[in-house]
């Protein structure tokens, strides 16, 4: 298998995103003076960035993006998972061309992995961003999961796109 150079785009990119998501997570888990993380109280506010739509908010999610299938029980299918998912996607980024798709293969990629390191190294994924101030959002969630959500939104505008452009660039068809 050949891995082209936008192929590498896309790893780049789910790098990048591993790296922040990581980074911002080591900063959470310092922030508070305590010796180990299971000091750390679930709900602990570490940051009221723009009271009270925006804080930063320790929160121990067991599930996936914003809490789904919480619980803990799932924790290695989740990890196995997301890994499989994240090789099917290096795979296909070795098989497209289109720069809207790699950089959405990437981010998503970035994204599944970002969280099966927290999965692996604490047993659930650490969560800090918290908009429930809003009313709206009530979920608290991460670096990685925005990732995800981003690439998925590139996904689906990328396939509007690249079908357009199929039936712009498609014969008319006959009467």
């Amino acid at each position: 298998m050949k891995i082209t150079r936008i192929a590498l785009t896309a790893y780049g990119f789910a790098l990048l995103i591993i790296v922040l998501d990581q980074l911002t997570k080591a900063w959470v888990l310092g922030v508070p003076d305590v010796a180990s993380i299971e000091q750390i109280p679930v709900g602990y506010v570490f940051a009221e960035v723009w009271p009270p739509i925006l804080r930063f908010t320790f929160v121990q999610n067991t599930g996936v993006s914003f809490g789904l299938f919480g619980g803990g029980e799932a924790r290695w299918m989740l990890t196995i998972f997301s890994v499989v998912v994240s090789a099917g996607l290096a795979w296909w980024a070795t098989q497209s061309n289109r720069r809207l798709l790699i950089t959405a293969i990437g981010f998503v990629m970035g994204g599944a992995l970002g969280n099966v390191i927290d999965r692996v190294r604490f047993g659930y994924v650490v969560d800090f961003i918290d908009f429930s101030g809003t009313g709206v959002f009530p979920w608290v969630f991460n670096i990685a999961d925005s990732a995800i959500t981003i690439g998925v939104v590139l996904l689906i505008i990328d396939s509007l796109l690249s079908e357009k452009a199929a039936k712009v660039g498609a014969a008319p068809e006959k009467s």
